[in-house]
């Protein structure tokens, strides 16, 4: 393959789906409408939410479907497909309909993410790309909320690239630490391609290159006046490090009354470092200098450091947001839920297994998310049929999902539509928000969250809940197909 050659995303899908788009057409199902949701069934890190992210690209791969030339000469060579599937692809493009949950939003699980309505060789085919990016951006945008919490206003900085799984999984993974509210990022391309702001000041190989630290140091605040901060733990932390920081800013800041500035430790004992470092700046006058903490942190580090009284006002986050490690799998699936008989019905489908857990939730769908009137709190979420709606002024009960017994019911409430045409007929009828405001939307959806369902351990189990006629319904198919 020629190494420049632009990648056609298109092909990026597993290959039964071509398998099975060659078998709709030549069994004649080539039109026939399908409903597909994708949805999760566990909130990584056994967290109480999720935060939904990558339909930018999502947007971008619909957009530009298409097989060329290259393409199908490759698909022919594999002998499996017929000259008339082939032909087909030559004109391909989607034309159908999507609904999804906007980016920065929290999910739970089970219910649609996003729905898709299209011929069923569309639907397939979009199947792997679509899982692709939501579940990979999902993940990266849940765990960086979940740090940035962690961190109690401080600024999270995003320092992921060099440990991230391939140039996508640094690219777009900053994209989505910046949706769960990382503050930038250390990747350049980032900012280039998608506005998430990028930063950073030097390495130990900075310090190194230069006779003394000293040297270094003063070098460095002659260069970058007004963004000086200084990795203060090449050699010694309290010895060296801070004493000539605080040298190189008196001699070379102070002149130009420039009192902004900051240091940085990526090593050591970052709770006693910090603490002693604070004074040691405070005592000579820089009260404003900002102090940076990197290496290896995760939310639950940044909350044991804080706890133990560390002087920090700036966190950089890398390998363990950048790649999740701590759960590196989303899970989002990709499920058939219903397809259009030749008149223009809805019949629902339904996925069986001796697994509960696996055991789909069938139909057409809509998903609402139900606020408590008088606190604007989330309260639960209220999976229908298409076509039910929510009387505001009736009472709303609800099955608690940890029992089969137990009821909540709500009275005094607003609903809201959680899901948001992007596509009708193929066309784009989604005004894309920019990354600010999507971080904006997130950071004020989560807060309409309560504390109980933002716990890191044992959080409290949010309500999701099917609507009466979507159960029955789902009951009634069990029973013809056990």
């Amino acid at each position: 393959m020629n190494t420049e050659q632009k990648l056609n995303m298109t092909m990026l899908c597993d290959f039964y789906e071509l398998t099975m788009g060659n078998g709709y057409f030549q069994a004649g199902y080539r039109d026939r409408i399908t409903y597909f949701d994708v949805f999760f069934r566990d909130v990584p890190d056994k967290g109480g939410f999720a935060i939904c992210a990558g339909l930018d690209q999502l947007i971008d791969y619909i957009q530009d479907l298409h097989f060329d030339e290259a393409d199908i000469a490759y698909l022919r060579s594999k002998g499996l497909f017929s000259e008339e599937f082939l032909e087909f692809l030559r004109s391909f493009k989607f034309t159908g309909d999507i609904w999804a949950i906007p980016e920065g939003t929290p999910i739970f699980p089970r219910e649609p993410i996003l729905t898709v309505r299209a011929p069923a060789i569309q639907a397939q085919l979009i199947e792997t790309f679509t899982l692709l990016t939501l579940n990979h951006q999902s993940l990266i945008a849940t765990k960086a909320n979940r740090i940035v919490r962690a961190a109690q206003g401080r600024t999270v900085l995003e320092f992921g690239s060099r440990r991230a799984q391939g140039t996508d999984g640094a690219i777009s993974g900053a994209r989505a630490a910046y949706i769960g509210g990382c503050r930038g990022t250390a990747c350049a391309i980032s900012d280039q391609m998608y506005g998430v702001p990028a930063g950073g000041t030097m390495a130990h190989s900075w310090v190194q290159m230069f006779n003394s630290q000293y040297e270094a140091f003063k070098t460095y605040c002659q260069i970058y006046p007004a963004n000086a901060t200084l990795l203060v733990d090449t050699y010694n932390v309290l010895k060296s490090g801070v004493p000539d920081a605080i040298r190189a800013f008196n001699e070379v800041l102070r002149p130009l009354g420039i009192k902004k500035c900051g240091i940085r430790l990526d090593s050591g004992d970052i709770a006693y470092l910090t603490r002693e470092a604070r004074k040691m700046l405070d005592a000579a006058g820089w009260t404003e200098c900002q102090i940076s903490a990197s290496n290896s942190l995760d939310e639950y580090i940044i909350r044991d450091l804080l706890q133990q009284g560390a002087k920090v006002d700036m966190f950089g986050v890398g390998e363990r947001m950048i790649t999740a490690s701590s759960q590196p799998v989303f899970g989002g699936v990709y499920k058939l839920a219903a397809i259009e008989d030749e008149e223009g019905n809805i019949l629902p489908k339904i996925k069986v297994s001796e697994n509960v857990d696996k055991i789909t939730d069938p139909h057409f769908k809509k998903v609402y998310r139900i606020y408590d009137r008088a606190t604007g709190k989330a309260e639960a979420d209220y999976i229908t049929v298409w076509d039910e709606t929510v009387d505001e002024t009736q009472p709303l009960e609800l099955f608690d999902p940890r029992s089969t017994w137990k009821r909540k019911t709500y009275t005094d409430y607003t609903v809201r539509p959680l899901q948001t045409p992007l596509f009708r007929h193929g066309e784009l009828v989604y005004r894309r928000p920019s990354l600010q405001e999507i971080q904006r939307y997130c950071m004020e959806q989560v807060d309409t969250l309560w504390d109980e369902v933002k716990r890191f351990e044992n959080p409290h189990t949010y309500y999701v809940d099917l609507s009466q006629k979507l159960w029955d319904i789902k009951q009634d198919l069990l029973r013809k197909n056990r």
